[in-house]
């Protein structure tokens, strides 16, 4: 089992902020093994555990694939085979999809340092258009003051205008949208 800091906490250590939140990701693992290490399980769609004292949250190593409309209309796929790169290739941006290990090395397949340098928000792949949640949480991205000065990418806009014209934000809960819209 190995064991990263990934997202925003790591985008945000790069530029100096002090993160709000940690998010973990766990790869090699399995939801009996972090059961049995004191984690506390609490993810409803996939294994999102607690952790036995920080309450920081773990969520095991997973791949996506859309099977019906909106943020729930995914099926995930977690097991010990699933890499690190499998995992961050599913996250929105390439700036959040970088990982720091235990040693603090960055792992960064998708160049989201460069993107960080020239501040971009560039989508990671193609599976960005699948989530319309991806469109709002862009936008709050940009209420952030260290993240005000970034563009969209040219290709990322693009695939904007794709979730858009899928309507599928319509299919998103309004619970969700406040979420992000507080969070902003």
């Amino acid at each position: 089992m190995k064991i990263y800091e990934v997202g925003g906490a790591v985008r945000d250590s790069i530029l100096g902020i002090d993160p709000v939140d940690k998010d973990w990701v766990v790869v090699g693992s399995s939801p009996e093994e972090m059961i049995s290490n004191g984690f506390k399980p609490i993810g409803k769609d996939f294994p999102v555990f607690l952790h036995p004292k920080t309450n920081e949250e773990y969520a095991l190593a997973r791949t996506e694939k859309k099977i019906g409309v909106g943020y729930h209309g995914f099926n995930f796929h977690y097991g010990k085979e699933i890499t690190l790169e499998e995992d961050l290739s599913r996250r929105d941006l390439t700036i959040n999809a970088i990982a720091k290990d235990d040693k603090g090395k960055l792992i960064d397949p998708f160049d989201g340092m460069l993107d960080i340098k020239n501040k971009i928000f560039r989508h990671v792949s193609e599976a960005f258009e699948e989530d319309p949640l991806r469109a709002i949480r862009l936008a709050r991205f940009h209420t952030y003051e260290h993240l005000r000065n970034f563009y969209i990418a040219k290709e990322t806009r693009i695939m904007l205008k794709k979730i858009e014209k899928s309507n599928e934000i319509s299919n998103l809960s309004s619970n969700r949208i406040w979420l992000e819209t507080e969070k902003s």
